[in-house]
């Protein structure tokens, strides 16, 4: 699943090509895009066509389109989503079409497709706000706790509420409701970076070795966005079809049996919270 650095680099993307547009036209082309919203596709339909997008936000996985009249249109990328700009005369030759929910053609002419192959993904159109960490998210996230990105978000204070936690680490990083964003990717990186065990009880942990941790967080994530995240097939791209890089620099993920890069110690893996969990069992120990 696409985790914080993949969805802000669509983020990013649709600004550069929708902001200031308008919907012009709406098509809902499966109805699982829009299995969230009561009234189906024509509530979706009507709630955006016309509108003009004034701006383009993101808190941990979930993304929204803010429009012109306060409507927003959460989009959830699911486990492959995409958010495409194609061309204004662009149909069925495209390779993408046979996994397009939904499209909007935009004022520029210009159209906005998603796509998505195995359908987790969603499109939600809703209207009132709530102000969590402050900032303003639409009702159906204000149960997303801040990201490290986010100006709410207050490492000191996370890692307090992390000390009281008798949890692994891990399964704590995986909680949306205490810090989001984070996946199973940027979890181990995380971990491998602030030098802690996946299985090492919060309580257990120190204050500032907590904060550290969180600090790891900003200072991974930084590093992918700064290469377009991480891909390791077709189904994490930006909005121009072009997949990221950051897999060539994991120095945990996915790397059980290689060395360590800091130790030359051989990678493990575990299962921790129902995830595979890589680690080196010496830079990162548990106590």
């Amino acid at each position: 699943m696409p985790e914080l650095p993949e969805v802000e680099v669509v983020r990013r993307g649709l600004e550069a090509h929708v902001l200031g547009k308008k919907f012009s036209r709406v098509e809902i082309l499966h109805p699982r895009a829009v299995r969230h919203n009561p009234g189906g596709a024509t509530e979706v339909i009507t709630a955006l066509t016309g509108r003009e997008v004034s701006g383009i936000k993101r808190r941990g996985k979930f993304m929204w389109l803010e429009f012109d009249d306060a409507t927003s249109l959460i989009v959830h990328l699911g486990m492959s989503g995409q958010m495409l700009i194609k061309a204004a005369d662009t149909g069925n030759e495209d390779p993408n079409w046979k996994h397009l929910r939904a499209r909007a053609e935009l004022s520029s002419g210009s159209q906005l497709w998603f796509v998505d192959q195995r359908t987790f993904g969603y499109w939600r159109s809703c209207q009132g706000w709530q102000t969590q960490a402050g900032m303003l998210v639409p009702e159906p996230v204000k149960h997303i706790a801040p990201d490290v990105f986010d100006p709410g978000f207050n490492g000191p204070n996370l890692a307090q509420q992390f000390k009281q936690k008798k949890s692994e680490l891990k399964r704590l990083l995986l909680d949306q409701s205490l810090i989001s964003g984070v996946g199973n990717i940027y979890a181990d990186e995380m971990l491998w970076l602030s030098q802690l065990h996946p299985q090492q009880i919060a309580s257990r942990v120190a204050l500032p070795k907590l904060e550290s941790l969180f600090s790891s967080g900003a200072q991974v994530m930084e590093a992918a966005l700064a290469q377009g995240g991480t891909s390791f097939d077709a189904l994490y791209v930006n909005v121009n079809g072009q997949s990221g890089y950051f897999s060539r620099a994991l120095h945990a993920y996915g790397r059980e049996g290689k060395p360590c890069d800091r130790c030359q110690t051989e990678l493990q893996k575990i299962t921790v919270a129902g995830r595979s969990s890589h680690f080196c069992p010496s830079c990162q120990q548990r106590y």
